[in-house]
């Protein structure tokens, strides 16, 4: 039997401490602080839900350590994307049964997707997790915590149309780059993705808030805001105060987001990931074209170059769609750089339908891509609607094939690049090299260069010696 979560009352969104939020009293009067210490796999939204809960537990009397064996309580925040991330954390579990056969007062919690995903089956699978907390219900860990038992996991999986965490200051690690999470789940319905089953509804967060947030995090001294959401430029927020929008409209959209943002003072790069291809409307391409701290780079998924595919996708849009939309983007922003997502073998994709997508990379040439092979999700509609009828050992050689190509390309886009002159944000030391410097190019490209007189969070000129299909190698222009 677990214990259900019930929901935390919420209230205006003013950054106060999650205790005033719900008429709490401080929750370290209520039980012990403990040190928690928060493991993140996934995408940046995840990465960006771990500094959420990182930032409900602190102002709660918590407190976060940066090693697992400080901790007294371990959250896993997990990805439900591929069956490949929930094996890697139901192995990852087991390892930490071990430590908590030593340390039965260990607390073992599963947040995120993957917690929303299989919910009693995780239980099942494994009984000596403590918490299971979807994406929704962060707001409850303290009181989950409290609620802890020795008989019962802590279950907190309902889904909530309007949460938001607008209330609720996230804790950063220092760095140069932050996220900010601007939209919270998913109405697209592909029918290959399991998000808008374990993240609910869209529902997006007030401009008037995210452009103060960005404020902050400039003052903090971030030199770069990501912008984050599952469809991130389905963005829109329908504001009742007509004063909440720059335009004095009812509701403002992602073009006018990046707009404001873009103006912020001392923000030195504003991105976004990840965008869908059908709501890349003409006022987000003008806020790419016109603010010149909006970065070049653009990760466009395209899952296939297949019409018939993109249709059985659900990803609507056509192939030729997408095309028009790319020479768009390339005549307004001539040096933008793409980047997307391929997926082969999805059901009863032909020889014929793949290799549109083949054909569709040669053609279009993205400086980089993700590629997989299709992973059938129970819960999906593609799961409930249609066989996974190609053969794995058909969606490797695909998979293969594409990979190489996308080798290829990329290769050749860098080798282009050399004597060339970029603009690149320095964000660390090298892994490689203890005397070099690495960063990114305004289109988001790892670029390697000795330190000379440059410090972490410098804007540097670096002219481009030699590359990899992934690295630039350079001098700082001095």
């Amino acid at each position: 039997m677990a214990i259900e979560a019930q929901n935390v009352e919420k209230s205006t969104i003013t950054r106060l401490p999650i205790y005033q939020k719900a008429g709490l009293q401080h929750t370290a009067a209520l039980s012990q602080a403990r040190k928690i210490y928060i493991e993140t796999y996934g995408c940046q939204m995840n990465v960006s839900d771990s500094e959420l809960m990182a930032g409900i537990l602190t102002q709660s009397g918590h407190r976060t350590v940066s090693h697992l064996d400080d901790a007294d309580v371990v959250l896993l925040n997990t990805c439900a994307i591929r069956e490949n991330a929930e094996t890697k954390v139901l192995n990852r579990l087991k390892q930490l049964n071990h430590r908590k056969r030593r340390d039965p007062e260990l607390i073992i919690g599963v947040c995120g997707c993957m917690a929303q995903h299989l919910r009693d089956r995780l239980v099942e699978a494994a009984p000596y997790v403590d918490l299971v907390m979807g994406p929704d219900a962060y707001r409850n860990l303290p009181m989950a915590l409290n609620a802890v038992t020795n008989r019962d996991p802590f279950l907190g999986v309902r889904l909530d149309k309007s949460e938001d965490y607008a209330d609720i200051a996230p804790i950063r690690k220092e760095g140069i780059r932050a996220w900010l999470t601007i939209q919270r789940g998913c109405d697209k319905m592909c029918t290959f993705c399991i998000v808008p089953f374990v993240r609910g509804r869209e529902r997006s967060l007030p401009l008037k808030l995210l452009v103060e947030d960005v404020e902050k995090l400039v003052e903090q001294g971030f030199k770069e805001v990501v912008l984050l959401g599952q469809t991130v430029n389905s963005y829109r927020y329908e504001s009742q105060n007509r004063e909440n929008t720059p335009t004095g409209t009812s509701g403002s959209d992602f073009g006018e987001l990046l707009h404001a943002v873009s103006n912020v003072n001392g923000l030195e790069r504003v991105r976004f990931t990840s965008p869908h291809p059908a709501d890349a409307t003409d006022s987000m391409i003008d806020a790419m074209a016109n603010s010149p701290n909006v970065c070049n780079h653009l990760h466009l998924p395209l899952q296939s170059g297949s019409t018939s595919v993109l249709e059985r996708m659900r990803r609507t849009y056509t192939a030729e769609e997408y095309r028009d939309l790319v020479a768009k983007l390339r005549e307004r922003i001539p040096n933008i750089v793409l980047t997307t997502d391929i997926i082969v073998g999805f059901c009863g994709e032909t020889e014929a339908e793949f290799m549109q997508t083949y054909e569709m990379m040669a053609d279009i040439r993205y400086d980089s891509a993700f590629m997989f092979k299709y992973s059938d999700r129970e819960g999906t509609l593609a799961h409930k609607a249609f066989p996974d009828d190609v053969q794995e050992t058909e969606k490797g050689r695909r998979l293969r094939e594409i990979i190489a190509l996308q080798e290829k390309i990329s290769a050749e886009i860098n080798d282009a690049a050399i004597g060339e002159t970029f603009t690149v944000l320095v964000e660390g030391e090298s892994r490689r090299d203890a005397n070099r410097y690495y960063g990114k190019t305004d289109g988001f490209k790892t670029t390697v260069f000795p330190m000379a007189n440059s410090a972490v969070g410098d804007m540097v000129d670096v002219c481009i010696e030699s590359t990899t299909a992934h690295t630039l190698i350079g001098q700082i222009v001095l």
